[in-house]
Order: structure tokens, then sequence, then C-alpha cells
């Protein structure tokens, strides 16, 4: 492990992520709100500290090893956190405790979603902007664009991708070379993005506002440019929009690249992971709107909308709202957040614990049932036609009792700072999920929240957004070793 190639990499990345925030300024110009400062003063320090890391190590060349992969991504993401906090900390009378900041930031970085910050309608353009775009370089991975367009890191771009791509099957490749991976992979997400904008833009959104939303739905991240959230249009085809564009990018993106490569939408419905999300999302809404109707909580139409929404939307693990779900009647509220930790599918922008996961653990369990009536059987676990390896099953359930174990210590460590139950598990469960809602004392915000309790949910959503085992791995003594 090269000390030096590694800060080069990561002052070379500081560097790029720097570029992040000139579009803001020119928001900023463009709606005269007097912010353009704030962000040239954080490209100023971005680019500097990145400078100091790169120029000292220029020189310093090697192959990229997979375990160097693992703490140059927790390392980039830790970094990112931290200096895409910069402007929201430096914009006057709007600018956030450093805590907030750091809590904002990560929060969009990692697609959370979750906020600290009250009145969103009245902030200026260009802070509006940057939280969105902070959302949609962190949907697909920040990692994955620096492979795509900076080919002349000279690594080994396999390394990084298999720990910023989410799912437990990372070693497949949609082409022969990882450069045109991720280059097709931003191909799809930014065209996915674009039809968005024009479909919000159609559905009576003026441009900033479908801009904005684009960039949080196909990330599936749940900022809003207002305090009420999709709810603001109050707009049934604005909701459907986005309903169909949260269901899009819930999907792998390799699904969409063959969609793209071969002209077809057939192997969206033999895919057994779209598929058992696609049962799940209609499962979950009709047990939702039934439940509304025969509580008198909502009329016919608008129990339909509402329930239909706030499933696709926390299930995703995107948390727009249209409603707060969190009053809805006996167990809908924990029903629907549950069901978040399931998520979306690997490969996808979504969050949890991934769907490909859920549908091998329900398999597992089916197994040792079949076991226990045909103990000398030899009973396969397959996906679709493929069997699956023995070494992922395991890892399969390895990842979820790390999930469980570090979810009821950071439960544990929030409800410390004072925290009550009900707002501490959800928070804990919001963030490691990156959902971005949570019910109790955070249902409308989390700024109420102890700065301890924020330091914790950062490290959990940053845990959620490289998957647990990519930031872990770095506390193992091997992995120190020589």
């Amino acid at each position: 492990m090269s000390l030096r190639m590694i800060l080069r990499i990561l002052g070379l990345l500081l560097m790029m992520f720097s570029l992040t925030m000139v579009p803001p300024i020119l928001i900023s110009l463009l709606f005269a709100d007097g912010m353009w400062e704030a962000f040239a003063v954080a490209i100023a320090i971005t680019v500097a500290t990145g400078a100091v890391m790169y120029l000292p190590n220029r020189h310093a060349r090697k192959e990229l090893r997979t375990r160097d992969g693992f703490l140059i991504a927790a390392l980039f993401w830790s970094v990112l956190g931290l200096f895409g906090a910069l402007p929201l900390m430096l914009t006057g009378d709007t600018a956030l405790a450093p805590t907030d900041a750091v809590f904002e930031s990560f929060s969009g970085l990692t697609t959370t979603g979750a906020t600290v910050i009250t009145g969103i309608d009245f902030l200026p353009k260009a802070v509006l902007y940057y939280r969105q775009q902070l959302q949609w370089l962190g949907g697909m991975g920040i990692v994955v664009l620096a492979v795509a367009i900076l080919p002349t890191l000279g690594v080994g771009g396999m390394a990084l991708y298999r720990t910023e791509i989410p799912g437990p099957l990372k070693d497949s490749k949609l082409t022969p070379r990882i450069t045109e991976t991720a280059k097709a992979l931003w191909y799809i997400y930014a065209s996915l993005t674009l039809a968005c904008m024009l479909a919000y833009m159609a559905a009576g959104m003026d441009w900033f506002d479908a801009l904005g939303h684009s960039f949080s739905t196909v990330a599936i991240g749940g900022f809003s440019t207002y305090d009420a959230s999709i709810g603001h249009f109050d707009s049934a085809l604005v909701e459907m929009i986005c309903v169909f564009f949260l269901i899009v990018s819930a999907v792998s993106f390799s699904l969409h690249f063959l969609a793209w490569r071969q002209r077809s939408v057939t192997h969206y419905f033999q895919d057994p992971e779209a598929r058992f999300l696609l049962l799940f999302l209609l499962g979950l809404t009709v047990i939702t709107v039934l439940s509304l109707w025969l509580t008198d909580t909502y009329g016919t139409e608008l129990g339909l909308r509402h329930g239909l929404f706030e499933v696709v939307s926390v299930a995703t693990t995107a948390g727009f709202a249209v409603a707060d779900f969190s009053t809805w009647p006996g167990a809908l509220p924990f029903l629907l957040f549950v069901a978040a930790f399931v998520g979306g599918c690997s490969g996808s922008t979504g969050g949890g614990m991934k769907v490909i996961r859920i549908i091998l653990i329900l398999k597992q369990g089916m197994r040792e049932v079949m076991r226990l009536i045909h103990p000398n059987a030899v009973i396969t676990v397959k996906i679709g036609k493929v069997s699956v390896p023995d070494g992922i099953a395991q890892a399969v359930w390895g990842f979820f009792s790390v999930y469980v174990m570090l979810f009821f210590m950071m439960l544990v460590g929030v409800m410390a700072t004072g925290v009550d139950q009900v707002t501490a598990w959800s928070t804990v469960g919001s963030a490691l999920n990156n959902l971005g809602p949570a019910l109790g004392e955070a249902s409308a915000h989390y700024g109420d929240l102890p700065d301890l309790a924020k330091w914790i949910l950062v490290v959990a959503m940053l845990l959620g957004r490289l998957e647990i085992f990519t930031v872990l791995v770095l506390f193992t003594p091997a992995f120190w070793r020589k």
C-alpha cells in the first residue's frame, strides 16, 4: 500500500470535485442571490487542499489493488462529505453550523435525503441547486465518475468499481473495459435525468424545480426545493412521473444497459430481482391503499394517490413526501418504514439492503426448512436458473448479521444522547438505509437532534452508502498487515 499514491488520487479527485461548485456560482449570478462568493471561497479551499495532496505525489504510479480501493473509496467519501459542507457554512444569513452542514452534505452525497434545514422554500437559489446536485453526484457514485473521465489515474479501475457498485454480485461488468462500463452507466444516468426533467416540465414545473427534482428523483435521494416536498405541487401527474422514475431508478442499471443495447424490454420481466421488486411494491401498495380506505383516512382518489406514492417513495428509499405517513393509522407507518430495509435492486441508485440479498435470505431460509424434511438432499440456491455459489450465500448472511449488529449499536448510541426510542430507531434505520424520513421527533426534520446523534447518523449514512464492509474492513488488523 502506497500512501503517496493514495494521496495523489485523493488530491486529484478533490480538485475534480471542486468543479462541481461552479454550476451553483452560475445559478447564483443568474438569480442574483449573492451566494456566489461563498462557493468561490469553497472552491479555493478545496482546490488548494487537493493541490497540496496531489502535487508532491504527482509522480507516484502504482497498480491499485482491491485493498487500496477500499481505503480510497472510504477516505474519499469522508473527505468529500466534509468539503461538500463548506459552501453550506459560508452562505451568510442562511449558513449552517459545522455539524449541521456536514450532516446535510453527507445526507446529500449518500442520497439519504434527511435534512436539518427548515424554511427550505426561502433558501437562496444557489443553495437549493447545490443540495439537489449533491444528491445527483452521489447517486451513481463520484468514484465511478472519476474512473470514467479520468483514465489518466493510471490505476486499476476495477478495484474502485467493486467498492462503489452496490450489491453482492460486484464482479459483473457491462463492457469488457472498466472505463467503458463506468461511461455506459453515466450515459444511462444522465439520459434518465434529462428525460425526468423534461417530463416534470411538461407536467407544469418550471425549469429550476424540474432540474432539481430530476436530480434527486433519478438519484433516489429525496431532497426537494420546498418544505412540502413533491406535495408542494399538488399534482397527480407530477406524482405519477416521480413514481415512474423512482421505480426505473430502483431497477439495476445493468438492465437499462441491456435495454439500450438490445432495444428490448423483455429482460426486465425475466429478471428475478426486478420481478420481486415490482411484486413487492404492488403488494405493499394494495395493503396501504386498502388500509387508508377502510379507516376513512382519505377518499378513494386521494387514498390511491397518497398510498401509491408513499409506498414507492419510502420502499425505494427516496423519501419524497405528499403526506405525513407517520400519522397514518395502525401499523402503516411501521410497515412502510420497514419496507425501506429492502430498498432497491443491486446496481441501482436505491439504498437499503438490496432486493437480491432479501431474495437470497428467503431462499436460504427455505433451503434450511427443506433440509429438515430431506436431511441427505443436496439443495442449491438459485436466482432464476443460475445457482448461487455458497461463498456469496455466506457473504449475504454475514452482511445481514453485521447490518443488524451495527443497527443496534448505533441505536443505543443515539438513545444515549437523550433521544427517545421511536425517534432513535427510525433515524438510525433511515440513515443506514439512506432513506431520509423518520418518525417521532425527527418526522419533520433532524435539526433538533443533539450534535452527537447527528455525527452517529453521519457514520450510519456512510456505512449504508458504501455497504458496511467497505468501511469496516479498514478497522481489521489484517487489512494493514503487509
